[in-house]
């Protein structure tokens, strides 16, 4: 039976949760691998193929990737309410309205939300064989032995019909939307980071993904991880 990103996610916290309760020995720790993308560079038709190859080769160990659903583990961990999900999306918003938030709605603000998030990635990270994809997570988990780090790019007109075909827009509205989540996406790493998204340093590989199809960028990023990593994780 195949399940969605969502239950495999909640599979991979219910497990290590599990796991860190338990008196057994703590699992190993596995690859922990981070996506920064271009909207529309398929990161996620590539990391549900990423995922799948990864439980092949290790049975044993539950794999998930967070992007979207990473909001709703800081939002259930730190019991907030669901209306605040919309601040965790990556953007930048004004200082003020944060500090307004906190002093007269008693809403944690917008940096609180982002240090909750931060803390999140990184134990996601710690703990290993997880994908996050975005929200600065190449550089919160930057001094982890065990993290590998991917950016995806793709001429414009290959994004502009990816998008189109995912969210059923015309050209204009699709090169529109792509547009305003990069200029996001760019904003939340500067903003929070100090970090030029598209800096080659940040990565470990850089894919362009117009120019190979989903199955072929996964296996190149399957081949560096484990050739990276090859002394150091064990997938049997």
């Amino acid at each position: 039976m195949t399940i969605g990103s969502f239950e495999k996610a909640k599979l991979y916290i219910e497990s290590h949760s599990a796991l860190k309760d338990s008196r057994q020995p703590k699992e190993p720790i596995g690859p922990c691998i981070t996506i920064s993308r271009e909207t529309g560079a398929r990161a996620d038709k590539i990391s549900e193929l990423l995922i799948d190859i990864f439980q092949k080769l290790n049975n044993k160990a539950h794999w998930a990737v967070f992007d979207k659903n990473l909001i709703e583990k800081v939002l259930q961990d730190h019991h907030l309410p669901e209306t605040l999900s919309k601040l965790m999306e990556e953007k930048k918003y004004p200082s003020m309205n944060s500090i307004l938030n906190e002093l007269l709605a008693g809403q944690p603000g917008v940096w609180s939300l982002a240090h909750k998030t931060t803390k999140a990635i990184f134990e996601l990270g710690r703990i290993g064989n997880v994908i996050i994809i975005g929200r600065g997570a190449n550089i919160i988990t930057s001094n982890l032995s065990n993290a590998y780090h991917i950016r995806l790019v793709a001429p414009i007109e290959a994004r502009i019909s990816h998008i189109q075909q995912l969210f059923n827009l015309d050209k204009k509205d699709a090169l529109d939307f792509i547009k305003r989540e990069d200029a996001d996406r760019k904003e939340y790493l500067r903003n929070y980071f100090h970090k030029d998204i598209s800096d080659p340093l940040l990565y470990n590989l850089i894919i362009n993904t117009g120019l190979q199809n989903d199955e072929d960028c996964a296996e190149i990023i399957k081949t560096g991880l484990l050739k990276k990593f090859s002394s150091f994780f064990f997938f049997d």
